[in-house]
Protein backbone atom coordinates (compact mmCIF):
# COMPACT_ATOMS: atom_id res chain seq x y z
CA UNK A 1 0.00 0.00 0.00
CA UNK A 2 1.53 3.45 -0.91
CA UNK A 3 1.79 6.28 2.38
CA UNK A 4 -0.84 8.35 0.64
CA UNK A 5 -3.69 5.22 0.11
CA UNK A 6 -5.75 4.11 2.85
CA UNK A 7 -8.95 4.06 4.84
CA UNK A 8 -10.26 6.32 2.19
CA UNK A 9 -13.99 6.23 4.60
CA UNK A 10 -12.37 7.97 7.16
CA UNK A 11 -10.97 10.63 5.17
CA UNK A 12 -7.20 11.78 5.04
CA UNK A 13 -5.11 12.87 8.19
CA UNK A 14 -3.61 16.04 8.15
CA UNK A 15 -0.26 15.85 10.34
CA UNK A 16 0.48 19.60 11.39
CA UNK A 17 4.15 19.66 11.66
CA UNK A 18 4.39 16.21 10.20
CA UNK A 19 8.22 16.28 9.18
CA UNK A 20 9.32 17.02 12.80
CA UNK A 21 10.37 15.00 15.37
CA UNK A 22 6.85 13.58 17.02
CA UNK A 23 4.99 14.72 13.90
CA UNK A 24 7.07 12.27 11.82
CA UNK A 25 6.85 9.47 13.76
CA UNK A 26 2.76 9.45 13.82
CA UNK A 27 2.79 9.70 10.19
CA UNK A 28 4.22 6.59 10.02
CA UNK A 29 2.04 4.92 12.54
CA UNK A 30 -0.75 6.12 10.41
CA UNK A 31 0.46 4.24 7.24
CA UNK A 32 1.82 1.29 8.94
CA UNK A 33 -2.12 1.40 9.90
CA UNK A 34 -3.34 1.68 6.12
CA UNK A 35 -4.23 5.37 6.92
CA UNK A 36 -4.25 8.20 4.33
CA UNK A 37 -1.79 11.16 5.55
CA UNK A 38 -1.07 14.93 4.51
CA UNK A 39 1.78 17.21 5.62
CA UNK A 40 2.12 20.51 6.73
CA UNK A 41 5.03 21.75 8.09
CA UNK A 42 6.88 25.36 7.73
CA UNK A 43 10.41 23.40 7.77
CA UNK A 44 11.87 25.63 10.60
CA UNK A 45 12.49 22.57 12.43
CA UNK A 46 11.67 19.84 10.50
CA UNK A 47 12.87 18.18 7.31
CA UNK A 48 11.81 17.35 4.00
CA UNK A 49 13.11 13.54 3.97
CA UNK A 50 11.20 12.88 7.25
CA UNK A 51 7.90 13.08 5.43
CA UNK A 52 7.76 9.51 3.14
CA UNK A 53 7.23 9.65 -0.49
CA UNK A 54 3.93 9.45 -1.86
CA UNK A 55 2.69 11.44 1.19
CA UNK A 56 0.92 14.83 -0.23
CA UNK A 57 3.78 17.43 1.52
CA UNK A 58 2.60 21.47 1.98
CA UNK A 59 5.14 23.71 2.45
CA UNK A 60 3.43 26.31 4.89
CA UNK A 61 2.04 27.56 8.48
CA UNK A 62 -1.03 26.33 10.05
CA UNK A 63 -1.63 29.73 10.36
CA UNK A 64 -2.37 30.53 7.24
CA UNK A 65 -6.25 29.49 6.54
CA UNK A 66 -6.63 30.03 2.61
CA UNK A 67 -3.94 27.19 2.56
CA UNK A 68 -5.26 25.31 5.46
CA UNK A 69 -8.95 25.57 3.58
CA UNK A 70 -7.30 24.72 -0.08
CA UNK A 71 -5.69 21.44 1.80
CA UNK A 72 -9.20 20.43 3.47
CA UNK A 73 -10.70 20.37 -0.05
CA UNK A 74 -8.06 18.79 -1.78
CA UNK A 75 -7.21 16.65 -0.13
CA UNK A 76 -10.56 15.22 1.98
CA UNK A 77 -9.55 15.57 4.92
CA UNK A 78 -11.34 13.79 7.60
CA UNK A 79 -9.30 14.55 11.39
CA UNK A 80 -6.42 16.54 12.03
CA UNK A 81 -3.31 15.79 14.25
CA UNK A 82 -2.20 18.97 15.16
CA UNK A 83 1.94 18.97 16.05
CA UNK A 84 3.18 21.88 14.81
CA UNK A 85 3.72 24.72 17.13
CA UNK A 86 7.13 25.71 19.67
CA UNK A 87 7.94 23.70 22.77
CA UNK A 88 11.47 24.56 24.62
CA UNK A 89 10.42 25.61 27.76
CA UNK A 90 13.49 27.82 28.27
CA UNK A 91 12.95 29.41 25.01
CA UNK A 92 9.40 30.17 26.11
CA UNK A 93 10.66 31.91 29.31
CA UNK A 94 12.72 34.26 27.24
CA UNK A 95 10.62 34.98 23.89
CA UNK A 96 7.23 33.79 25.66
CA UNK A 97 5.24 35.89 22.61
CA UNK A 98 6.73 34.16 20.32
CA UNK A 99 4.95 31.21 21.95
CA UNK A 100 1.49 32.44 22.57
CA UNK A 101 2.02 33.40 18.69
CA UNK A 102 2.81 30.01 17.40
CA UNK A 103 1.03 27.71 20.00
CA UNK A 104 -2.21 29.93 20.79
CA UNK A 105 -2.54 32.27 17.70
CA UNK A 106 -1.31 30.17 14.74
CA UNK A 107 -3.96 26.90 16.37
CA UNK A 108 -6.92 29.55 16.39
CA UNK A 109 -6.70 29.91 12.75
CA UNK A 110 -6.29 26.07 12.34
CA UNK A 111 -9.17 25.30 14.53
CA UNK A 112 -11.62 28.13 12.70
CA UNK A 113 -10.52 26.11 9.56
CA UNK A 114 -11.21 23.05 10.94
CA UNK A 115 -14.93 23.96 11.94
CA UNK A 116 -15.38 25.92 9.03
CA UNK A 117 -14.48 22.77 6.88
CA UNK A 118 -16.71 20.35 8.96
CA UNK A 119 -13.75 18.43 10.16
CA UNK A 120 -15.25 16.49 12.84
CA UNK A 121 -12.12 14.97 14.64
CA UNK A 122 -8.81 17.02 15.95
CA UNK A 123 -5.68 15.40 18.27
CA UNK A 124 -4.34 17.69 20.02
CA UNK A 125 -0.52 17.46 21.15
CA UNK A 126 -0.15 18.95 24.95
CA UNK A 127 1.92 18.23 27.02
CA UNK A 128 2.91 17.56 31.47
CA UNK A 129 3.65 21.12 31.24
CA UNK A 130 -0.24 22.67 32.04
CA UNK A 131 0.10 20.82 35.77
CA UNK A 132 3.12 22.81 36.50
CA UNK A 133 4.48 21.32 39.36
CA UNK A 134 2.05 18.80 40.81
CA UNK A 135 0.55 18.59 44.35
CA UNK A 136 0.19 14.82 43.90
CA UNK A 137 2.41 12.12 41.65
CA UNK A 138 1.50 10.20 39.33
CA UNK A 139 -0.12 12.87 38.26
CA UNK A 140 -3.96 12.58 37.27
CA UNK A 141 -5.46 14.51 34.09
CA UNK A 142 -8.19 15.74 36.83
CA UNK A 143 -4.94 17.42 38.74
CA UNK A 144 -4.91 21.05 39.21
CA UNK A 145 -3.55 22.73 35.63
CA UNK A 146 -1.31 25.44 36.85
CA UNK A 147 1.92 26.05 34.78
CA UNK A 148 4.92 27.95 35.30
CA UNK A 149 5.95 28.88 32.01
CA UNK A 150 4.78 30.45 29.03
CA UNK A 151 5.24 27.08 26.92
CA UNK A 152 2.60 25.30 29.26
CA UNK A 153 -0.03 28.60 29.38
CA UNK A 154 0.20 28.36 25.55
CA UNK A 155 -0.88 24.56 25.55
CA UNK A 156 -3.61 25.11 28.57
CA UNK A 157 -4.91 28.00 26.61
CA UNK A 158 -5.37 25.49 23.09
CA UNK A 159 -6.92 22.95 25.66
CA UNK A 160 -9.81 25.65 26.66
CA UNK A 161 -10.08 26.70 23.20
CA UNK A 162 -10.57 23.66 22.16
CA UNK A 163 -13.04 22.43 24.61
CA UNK A 164 -14.50 25.91 24.36
CA UNK A 165 -14.86 24.90 20.15
CA UNK A 166 -16.56 21.44 20.68
CA UNK A 167 -19.34 22.77 22.77
CA UNK A 168 -20.48 25.12 20.25
CA UNK A 169 -19.58 23.08 17.22
CA UNK A 170 -19.80 19.28 15.77
CA UNK A 171 -15.90 19.01 16.39
CA UNK A 172 -14.29 16.07 18.39
CA UNK A 173 -11.09 16.45 20.26
CA UNK A 174 -8.88 14.36 21.87
CA UNK A 175 -6.39 15.96 24.05
CA UNK A 176 -2.50 13.82 24.43
CA UNK A 177 -0.57 15.28 27.16
CA UNK A 178 3.06 14.10 26.51
CA UNK A 179 5.45 13.82 29.25
CA UNK A 180 9.21 13.39 28.17
CA UNK A 181 9.26 11.84 24.77
CA UNK A 182 12.66 10.38 23.63
CA UNK A 183 14.05 7.54 21.31
CA UNK A 184 13.40 7.27 17.91
CA UNK A 185 11.70 4.53 15.19
CA UNK A 186 12.93 0.94 15.71
CA UNK A 187 13.42 0.59 11.98
CA UNK A 188 15.66 3.73 11.69
CA UNK A 189 12.92 5.47 9.56
CA UNK A 190 13.00 8.82 11.87
CA UNK A 191 14.54 10.84 14.95
CA UNK A 192 15.12 13.37 16.82
CA UNK A 193 17.17 15.54 14.16
CA UNK A 194 16.35 18.71 14.73
CA UNK A 195 19.83 21.08 15.68
CA UNK A 196 19.93 22.43 19.41
CA UNK A 197 17.41 20.10 20.33
CA UNK A 198 17.45 19.93 24.17
CA UNK A 199 15.55 16.77 24.90
CA UNK A 200 17.75 14.65 27.87
CA UNK A 201 18.36 11.60 26.09
CA UNK A 202 18.76 13.60 22.78
CA UNK A 203 21.64 15.66 24.15
CA UNK A 204 23.25 12.11 25.78
CA UNK A 205 23.25 10.49 23.03
CA UNK A 206 25.22 13.34 20.99
CA UNK A 207 27.56 13.08 23.65
CA UNK A 208 27.70 9.34 23.34
CA UNK A 209 28.84 10.18 19.36
CA UNK A 210 31.41 12.49 20.19
CA UNK A 211 29.48 15.65 19.31
CA UNK A 212 29.15 17.31 22.55
CA UNK A 213 32.10 17.41 24.96
CA UNK A 214 29.88 17.09 28.40
CA UNK A 215 26.34 16.87 29.26
CA UNK A 216 24.90 19.65 31.74
CA UNK A 217 22.59 18.57 34.93
CA UNK A 218 20.82 21.11 35.69
CA UNK A 219 20.13 21.20 39.58
CA UNK A 220 20.99 18.56 42.32
CA UNK A 221 19.48 20.14 44.64
CA UNK A 222 15.37 18.87 44.30
CA UNK A 223 13.24 16.83 46.14
CA UNK A 224 14.25 13.51 44.23
CA UNK A 225 16.09 10.49 45.79
CA UNK A 226 19.37 12.03 43.95
CA UNK A 227 18.29 15.40 44.09
CA UNK A 228 18.79 15.56 40.07
CA UNK A 229 15.12 15.98 38.19
CA UNK A 230 12.87 12.84 37.69
CA UNK A 231 10.67 12.57 34.38
CA UNK A 232 8.94 10.05 32.65
CA UNK A 233 10.05 9.43 29.07
CA UNK A 234 7.93 8.03 26.76
CA UNK A 235 9.23 5.92 23.44
CA UNK A 236 8.09 8.24 20.37
CA UNK A 237 6.46 5.41 18.84
CA UNK A 238 4.82 3.82 21.30
CA UNK A 239 3.36 8.18 21.60
CA UNK A 240 2.50 7.64 17.74
CA UNK A 241 0.45 4.46 18.29
CA UNK A 242 -1.34 6.22 21.25
CA UNK A 243 -2.15 8.52 18.58
CA UNK A 244 -3.50 6.13 16.14
CA UNK A 245 -5.58 4.59 19.11
CA UNK A 246 -6.78 8.07 19.98
CA UNK A 247 -8.17 8.59 15.91
CA UNK A 248 -9.90 4.65 16.22
CA UNK A 249 -11.42 5.75 19.66
CA UNK A 250 -13.04 9.07 18.41
CA UNK A 251 -14.11 7.54 14.84
CA UNK A 252 -15.64 4.69 17.27
CA UNK A 253 -17.57 7.38 19.75
CA UNK A 254 -18.76 10.07 17.18
CA UNK A 255 -19.06 13.34 19.19
CA UNK A 256 -17.46 12.49 22.28
CA UNK A 257 -14.38 13.70 23.70
CA UNK A 258 -11.37 12.88 26.25
CA UNK A 259 -7.99 14.31 27.84
CA UNK A 260 -5.05 11.36 28.51
CA UNK A 261 -2.03 11.55 29.89
CA UNK A 262 0.76 9.84 27.69
CA UNK A 263 3.69 8.47 29.76
CA UNK A 264 4.63 4.68 32.01
CA UNK A 265 3.71 6.24 35.15
CA UNK A 266 7.36 5.69 36.13
CA UNK A 267 9.83 8.27 36.33
CA UNK A 268 14.20 8.38 36.27
CA UNK A 269 16.19 11.02 37.25
CA UNK A 270 18.78 12.81 35.33
CA UNK A 271 21.52 10.77 36.45
CA UNK A 272 19.52 7.72 36.35
CA UNK A 273 19.16 8.29 32.27
CA UNK A 274 23.23 9.19 32.27
CA UNK A 275 23.70 6.05 33.86
CA UNK A 276 21.53 4.03 31.75
CA UNK A 277 23.49 5.52 28.31
CA UNK A 278 26.46 5.05 29.92
CA UNK A 279 25.23 0.70 30.33
CA UNK A 280 24.40 1.33 26.63
CA UNK A 281 27.79 2.88 25.36
CA UNK A 282 30.32 0.84 27.73
CA UNK A 283 31.71 4.27 28.28
CA UNK A 284 31.25 7.29 30.66
CA UNK A 285 29.69 10.59 29.80
CA UNK A 286 30.94 13.99 31.01
CA UNK A 287 28.65 15.78 33.34
CA UNK A 288 28.99 19.31 34.16
CA UNK A 289 26.70 20.23 37.01
CA UNK A 290 24.46 23.79 36.41
CA UNK A 291 21.97 25.60 38.48
CA UNK A 292 18.32 24.82 37.63
CA UNK A 293 16.90 25.87 35.03
CA UNK A 294 13.81 28.08 35.27
CA UNK A 295 10.54 26.78 34.64
CA UNK A 296 11.52 23.08 35.50
CA UNK A 297 9.73 20.91 38.16
CA UNK A 298 11.23 18.32 40.45
CA UNK A 299 9.10 15.23 39.25
CA UNK A 300 6.64 14.84 36.92
CA UNK A 301 5.31 11.35 35.78
CA UNK A 302 1.76 10.54 34.32
CA UNK A 303 -0.93 8.53 35.98
CA UNK A 304 -1.59 6.30 33.04
CA UNK A 305 -4.84 4.66 34.26
CA UNK A 306 -7.10 6.83 31.50
CA UNK A 307 -5.10 5.63 28.46
CA UNK A 308 -4.66 2.18 28.98
CA UNK A 309 -8.19 1.93 29.82
CA UNK A 310 -10.03 3.91 27.66
CA UNK A 311 -7.64 3.30 23.99
CA UNK A 312 -6.47 0.13 22.49
CA UNK A 313 -2.97 0.83 23.31
CA UNK A 314 -0.10 -1.16 24.82
CA UNK A 315 3.17 0.41 24.98
CA UNK A 316 6.02 -2.10 23.34
CA UNK A 317 9.01 -0.09 24.27
CA UNK A 318 8.96 0.94 27.56
CA UNK A 319 12.31 0.12 28.74
CA UNK A 320 14.73 2.84 29.71
CA UNK A 321 17.50 1.17 27.84
CA UNK A 322 15.33 0.14 24.59
CA UNK A 323 14.62 3.86 24.38
CA UNK A 324 18.36 4.66 25.11
CA UNK A 325 19.50 1.78 22.16
CA UNK A 326 17.09 3.52 19.50
CA UNK A 327 18.28 6.90 19.96
CA UNK A 328 21.58 6.27 19.59
CA UNK A 329 20.82 4.08 16.57
CA UNK A 330 19.14 7.20 15.05
CA UNK A 331 22.82 9.40 16.30
CA UNK A 332 24.70 6.83 14.14
CA UNK A 333 22.04 7.26 11.31
CA UNK A 334 21.76 10.95 10.94
CA UNK A 335 25.93 10.43 10.33
CA UNK A 336 25.76 7.45 8.14
CA UNK A 337 23.17 8.66 5.60
CA UNK A 338 24.59 12.22 5.92
CA UNK A 339 21.19 13.66 7.46
CA UNK A 340 22.50 16.03 10.33
CA UNK A 341 22.03 19.26 10.09
CA UNK A 342 25.43 21.55 9.65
Amino acid sequence: MSPAAGNDAAGTILVTGGAGYIGSHAVLALIDAGRRVAVIDTLATGFRWAVPEGVPFYHGDVADGALIDRIHADQGVGAIMHFAGSLLVPESVAKPLRYYENNVVATRTLIESAVRNGIPRFIFSSTAAVYGTPAVVPVPEDAAKVPINPYGNSKRMTEIMLADVAAAHPLAYGILRYFNVAGADPQARSGQSTKGATHLIHVAAEAARGLRREVMVYGTDYDTPDGTGVRDYIHVSDLAAAHVAALDWLEAHPGESFIANCGYSRGFSVQEVLDAVDRVTNAKLTRTIAPRRPGDPATLVAATDRIRGLLDWTPRYDKLETIVGHALEWERQLDERGLRPA
